[in-house]
């Protein structure tokens, strides 16, 4: 009796996957007819949308409205003797971002990642291709030589401080813990540097304004809101009653109260319930009312990190002896921060944002102050070069968050 062998079925060797840009394009933007037709309506689309502002600004767009200005957008009012003052603060300011980014990415393989190759490509930008193609006869380009020389200074700072701290911080870690307090400390001299002060001649906070008097706003209001956020969002979850109660009431009134509401009753009415010397000062209200507004979305987003932790990590403490202080401190509030890392950084760049609102109240941060140059009777019209201008500075700011986010992410695994 013979036996038949089943015949062996060949298996065709797996597909390598396909690599390359033409293969990347037609595998995922011309997969189909429909799919390659709308990547070339949108292509064709987005290139004459950019050919358009390039050949805008290269050809019609009149820049000298901001080097002519320059100091306005940076510092306001701001006594232009005293200039060295916003020098110093800008030199610390760069020194230690550089000093974070390196700290930041100690770990990863390069320093210069392609989202900061994005963020100094647009700074070269700034400072040599622009100058360079939009001066004409009737003045300089977006920026005088004087002012890209600075800059130019500036980054390489930046970018010598970010190898320092990499450095650094790779031979020694726990310098990086340091860095938290530095940043408290500049806050502080920043402070003295514009008031003035201990030895320095005082400046008024009228005279406070443009991209200066917005960074101080943002910070300190970012500062304020993260604390009584979380706290807000502890009591809301909290389980005596009128804890509680008064949480959700706070956090649902703010929330259902626009912001512009919030600012107006802070510059207008907090004045008339107070006696006449005990008014605070117009940035004061105005950085309460961001911080009031703030702190009720920041408890949301908290929140709901709080609610991602699973219960079973709470009832494993305890089993372990630790009390209910203990746990949400150093096990369930680490573990809900880490989870809400994005949206968190999402509400700071939301309050970042919102300072322009406080233009309407005639504070001069830097759209207030745009809004005082375009009123020059010698810039009438140069709404576009104006608002672009201030348009790339917020996106750099708002970039920057974002990035350092995205880098705090990976340094504590918050995806696995």
């Amino acid at each position: 009796m013979t036996t038949a062998t089943p015949e062996k079925v060949s298996k065709a060797p797996p597909k390598s996957p396909q690599s390359g840009p033409v293969e990347w394009l037609r595998e995922n933007l011309f997969n189909s007819w429909f799919n390659g037709l709308l990547t070339v309506v949108v292509g064709v689309i987005l290139i004459a949308s950019a050919w358009g502002l390039i050949s805008w600004a290269f050809t019609t767009a009149q820049w000298r409205v901001v080097p002519n200005n320059l100091g306005l957008f940076m510092t306001g009012l701001y006594p232009r003797e005293m200039y060295w003052r916003m020098w110093a603060l800008f030199g610390m300011v760069l020194t230690l971002s550089g000093v974070s980014w390196g700290v930041l990415t100690r770990s990863s393989a390069k320093l210069l990642t392609r989202s900061m190759l994005i963020i100094l490509g647009v700074l070269v930008a700034l400072i040599v291709v622009i100058p360079a193609v939009t001066g004409s006869e009737e003045g300089p380009g977006l920026l005088t030589p004087l002012s890209a020389s600075i800059l130019v200074a500036l980054t390489a700072i930046t970018v010598a401080a970010a190898f320092v701290g990499r450095a650094v911080t790779q031979k020694s870690p726990g310098l990086a813990q340091w860095l938290p307090l530095a940043w408290f400390l500049s806050y502080i001299a920043a402070l003295w540097l514009l008031g003035g002060g201990l030895g320095i001649e005082s400046v008024r906070s009228n005279d406070w304004g443009g991209l200066v008097l917005t960074l101080i706003l943002a910070v300190t209001g970012i500062a304020l809101c993260f604390p009584i956020g979380v706290t807000l969002a502890l009591g809301r979850r909290s389980e005596l009653p009128i804890v509680r109660w008064l949480s959700v009431a706070y956090i649902e009134l703010v929330r259902g109260t626009p912001l512009i509401a919030i600012l107006f009753m802070g510059q207008v009415m907090i004045p008339l319930f107070l006696p006449e010397g005990a008014r605070p000062d117009r940035i004061i209200r105005a950085i309460i009312a961001l911080t009031i507004f703030s702190s009720a979305y920041l408890a949301e987003n908290v929140r709901a990190g709080l609610q991602a932790v699973p219960t079973g990590q709470t009832e494993a403490s305890i089993s372990l002896g630790l009390n209910k202080p203990l746990t949400v401190a150093f096990i369930v509030l680490p573990q809900a921060l880490k989870t809400a890392i994005p949206a968190v950084v999402g509400q700071f760049i939301s309050l970042f944002q919102d300072t322009t609102l406080l233009a309407t109240l005639g504070l001069i941060e830097l759209l207030g102050i745009s809004n005082s140059v375009l009123a020059n009777p010698s810039y009438l019209g140069r709404y576009m070069e104006v608002y672009l201008f201030i348009g790339v500075i917020y996106w750099f700011f708002c970039y920057a968050m974002s990035l350092g986010s995205r880098r705090i992410e990976e340094q504590l695994n918050t995806g696995h």
